[in-house]
């Protein structure tokens, strides 16, 4: 397993770990407590903010926002009972295949 794969599972983890946490006390729990509704719709927000970083050229802004983006990603994984090895397997299938082969399987 990769560094960047581990350093993923975990903070998988540790979201799976804070799910059902207090909501005053964890923000993570927080998005949990307003359901998968408000876990994507936050997923959707850093995905803008991490585009806007990249159109203005700012690198540490696409880099905290795409840290920020990972998390929310991971968080609406859990929400929706995906885990990254559903995610990593869904790659692998996908390895070898050219952009537009894989898009137009997904077609058929």
């Amino acid at each position: 397993m990769t560094t960047e794969a581990h350093t993923i599972d975990h903070l998988f983890t540790t979201i799976q770990s804070r799910r059902r946490a207090d909501p005053t006390q964890s923000y993570t729990a927080k998005l949990f407590a307003r359901g998968v509704g408000q876990c994507a719709k936050k997923l959707g927000e850093e995905g803008v903010e991490a585009a806007i970083a990249a159109v203005q050229g700012d690198q540490k802004a696409v880099i905290a926002e795409s840290a920020d983006l990972l998390y929310h990603l991971l968080v609406v994984w859990e929400a929706t009972e995906v885990t990254p090895s559903d995610v990593y397997a869904e790659l692998q299938r996908r390895e070898g295949l050219s952009g537009v082969e894989e898009k137009a399987r997904r077609h058929t």
